[in-house]
């Protein structure tokens, strides 16, 4: 099966996301797969789908910095970017893609681990979607599903800026920003670290397209956008940069607050699932949900169907039986997968939130 490598090279942070946005949407069921190549000129700050801006990012500080913020249709937690990382999207139909994430991740992992153990870096997968160096992270993934295509996303680590990583994530205390900032350096990794002579961008892309054609059986061919994706990529272009996309979903907490009356309490909590963050904001009326808000930096598929749950379980009972019962048959009825993401976590964080 042909592949089709289009590399972008340097291009503006917005673009970046724009360009498998942007070819995604553009694909049909018959097509050639796509891998997409890119570097950001401009360093900026990305959020996952699911996630909130005022709740994840140092606003105030990214202004400061002139740093952007940019909202991608793919799950995964907020991160600092800039040109020291080259990134890849993989872009197939999703007929030739596996449904679930779970063999989903591996497959597109596998030619990213074996090209940094080829450059001498032991690499190796972890799941949900990382990708480990001796117990340290060089390097997560990030999956979606766009129009009628499976997109799964990374990078290639080769240097990574702490100091503005930690700067640019909201913290409840400058003490926490400190311990934050020696967890990153202790706990990530790069290409810069671990070798003694770091390889050109190009000298890496050689190696990574000899091992997706191995591991992936393509073959790879060197192509350019067609005229009709060129068009899409700058319509999404506009659509990221949009703020009604970049801060829709801490919208909803106007109407949300609003609403607050006696015997209705507006209340948030935070549960850590081994496959992330989820973040309730939940408005109670005697004892059952009125409106739900689930965030956070897990992965969906579809990644609508985080909202589709939500307002699913309005006017469920806010106890432990109905609440299993609605969020397991609303996750089977809805077909989702959240890997890493259990009944259990939804339901423990839902209830987390109920006021006492």
């Amino acid at each position: 099966m042909r592949l089709r490598v289009i590399d972008f090279g340097h291009v503006s942070a917005l673009r970046s996301q724009a360009i498998y946005h942007g070819i995604a949407a553009q694909m049909q069921a018959g097509d050639d797969p796509v891998l997409t190549l890119a570097n950001p000129l401009e360093p900026y700050v990305c959020v996952g789908v699911h996630q909130e801006v005022a709740l994840e990012v140092d606003e105030e500080y990214c202004q400061q910095q002139s740093l952007n913020v940019v909202r991608r249709h793919v799950g995964g937690g907020t991160v600092y970017l800039d040109a020291n990382q080259l990134f890849f999207h993989f872009i197939y139909p999703r007929a030739l893609a596996p449904v679930r994430a779970d063999a989903l991740y591996p497959l597109f992992i596998r030619p990213v681990v074996e090209t940094y153990q080829e450059l001498g870096i032991n690499a190796v997968f972890r799941p949900v979607n990382d990708i480990q160096v001796n117990g340290r992270k060089i390097g997560g993934t990030g999956a979606a599903t766009i129009g009628n295509a499976t997109v799964v996303v990374g990078s290639f680590m080769f240097d990574f800026d702490v100091e503005k990583m930690s700067q640019a994530i909201r913290v409840p205390s400058e003490k926490f920003r400190d311990k934050l900032h020696k967890t990153l350096s202790e706990y990530i990794t790069t290409i810069k670290k671990e070798l003694a002579v770091v390889p050109s961008r190009e000298g890496v892309k050689t190696l990574f397209l000899k091992q997706v054609s191995h591991c992936l059986n393509v073959q790879t061919q060197e192509d350019s956008p067609t005229v009709a994706e060129w068009q899409t990529i700058e319509a999404q272009e506009l659509e990221l940069a949009d703020p009604e996309w970049t801060y829709q979903v801490g919208k909803k907490f106007v109407p949300l607050g609003l609403k607050i009356a006696s015997g209705t309490h507006l209340t948030e909590f935070a549960h850590k699932a081994a496959g992330g963050m989820i973040r309730v904001h939940l408005l109670e009326t005697d004892g059952r949900i009125v409106q739900l808000l689930l965030s956070g930096d897990f992965t969906c598929l579809p990644a609508t169907g985080v909202q589709e749950l939500a307002q699913a379980l309005v006017g469920v009972t806010l106890e432990a039986a109905a609440l299993t019962e609605a969020v397991a048959c609303k996750l089977n009825e809805l077909n989702l997968d959240m890997p890493g993401v259990t009944v259990s976590d939804i339901v423990t964080a839902v209830l987390g939130a109920v006021h006492r």
